[in-house]
């Protein structure tokens, strides 16, 4: 009989833990992954990525036809209403698509599915709905929570005070909806419900938005978003939040000290953060601790400090992002399987969906001149041809490159789609490219790529078109 009943067990079917649980399986490693959600895909696909893409794609259609912008095109449209129920409908269903389809590939891919919370016995041992599972190699992929604001109760089926959960199946649209927390998930979210026709107002601890993001970046983000109609209380604390009746009274003062003032809202989204998952699973048992930040830290490999046990995604240290998690899941399968499983942490995107999108990898620009003397080059997507015609001015295209190599220490761009565009980029950079390299690559024409290729030849002095 075998030692164990699998040689790797995975706890959590997000991002990180199903590919890895796949990518062990395709290396002919028996493979189980415990899950106690009713579907696959963890935050990400269920409440988190996805249905947030698919509202904010839902949500830019409908203020494009309610509020006359496709009427510079040469479109004309009667009056629009909005179906919020069919909106959230269209969402659950790109949810259910997803996550299916995960469940279609665990079985392709012969990946057992534990249906249950899994929780330590010892390094090789885990209980799963009652059931004691061995395992050679166990994979702690167990994601993230949502950070809770010390004294504030969240109560999605109330509606009032929602965490990203929460504001993702709002019954109704806000009259006034205050976000507290201007990242990513925040902007993301107040983005939607701004469109769908809430006064929206952001409160941000800090004096400017996003938070990580390049310095440039995070000022145009302001400009933007108020533009779009956002309120933007920056270098403010929320101190307090009082329910009643339906309603929501937010007490705030200026973060470095200052006279108190008071919100109404009737919801409140909650969106400061997110923190490591580790709770239940019993790390006490096998010896293994986590750091001041809640995180398990590995080494290069993703082991942790107890044979046999790895960690990956979320848990371990680094941006918390699907894409990152997903890299992750890959290079452990393959160096339990014996392999070579790398991930380059210096070149990991990361993005913002609004509209436009805000997109960045590698160094800001202050981080760079820190290391060094660099050079730094911005072109404007006002001058590029296809933004223009596509009535999309917001933005620009930033690199950063070591004034002595050349070589691109960072890319930052605001575009419609510079999500997409910061792949180029990450590419480049994984390749060791110099700004020169990219500034002398043929991009097709017209695209919004091109933006990339004339902020490369800035770095030199060679931009043609500003």
């Amino acid at each position: 009989m075998a030692e164990y009943d699998y040689d790797v067990l995975v706890i959590g079917a997000g991002p990180g833990g199903y590919v890895a649980a796949i990518r062990a399986a395709q290396l002919g490693l028996k493979t189980a992954c415990a899950e106690g959600r009713e579907t696959l895909g963890g935050t990400c696909l269920n409440v988190g990525c996805i249905p947030s893409k698919a509202l904010l794609h839902g949500s830019e259609l409908y203020d494009h036809a309610a509020n006359g912008t496709m009427a510079g095109y040469g479109i004309k449209t009667g009056p629009v209403e909005l179906d919020l129920e069919a909106m959230l409908a269209q969402k659950t269903d790109s949810v259910k698509s997803l996550t299916g389809g995960i469940e279609f590939l665990f079985k392709k891919n012969k990946v057992t599915w534990l249906k249950g919370y899994a929780a330590f016995e010892d390094a090789h041992t885990v209980t799963v709905a009652g059931q004691k599972v061995t395992a050679k190699n166990i994979v702690i992929a167990t994601g993230s929570s949502v950070t809770p604001l010390p004294g504030v109760t969240v109560d999605n089926d109330a509606g009032v005070i929602v965490d990203s959960t929460g504001a993702l199946s709002l019954k109704k649209v806000p009259d006034h909806l205050v976000v507290i927390g201007g990242g990513v998930i925040g902007l993301e979210l107040g983005s939607v419900w701004r469109r769908l026709g809430a006064k929206v107002t952001v409160v941000e601890f800090l004096d400017q938005l996003l938070p990580g993001m390049d310095g440039d970046v995070r000022k145009e983000a302001a400009k933007i978003f108020k533009k779009q109609g956002l309120d933007l209380k920056l270098g403010t604390k929320v101190t307090g939040v009082a329910v009643d009746g339906g309603k929501a009274t937010l007490t705030v003062e200026p973060s470095k000290g200052g006279e108190a003032a008071t919100i109404e809202a009737d919801c409140v989204l909650v969106a400061i953060g997110r923190r490591p998952h580790t709770d239940g699973l019993g790390l006490d048992k096998i010896g293994l601790a986590v750091n001041a930040r809640g995180q398990i830290e590995t080494d290069h490999d993703f082991a942790t400090k107890v044979d046999g046990v790895w960690a990956i995604g979320d848990v371990v240290p680094g941006p918390m992002l699907a894409h990152k998690a997903e890299d992750e899941g890959i290079a452990v399968a393959e160096n339990i399987a014996g392999l070579t499983g790398i991930v380059n942490h210096a070149v990991i995107p990361g993005v913002v969906y609004t509209a436009p999108e805000f997109a960045g990898v590698g160094l800001t620009e202050e981080a760079a001149r820190e290391l060094g003397e660099i050079k730094v080059s911005k072109f404007p997507m006002l001058a590029n041809s296809r933004a223009k015609t596509n009535h999309e001015p917001d933005g620009f295209v930033k690199v950063i490159a070591d004034a002595k190599t050349d070589r691109v220490l960072g890319v930052w761009a605001i575009a419609s789609v510079a999500g997409t565009m910061i792949a180029e980029a990450a590419l480049a950079m994984e390749f060791g490219a110099t700004s020169e390299d990219i500034a002398y690559t043929c991009h097709a024409h017209p695209t919004h790529s091109e933006a990339l290729k004339e902020a490369a030849m800035g770095v030199r002095g060679k931009a043609i078109h500003i």
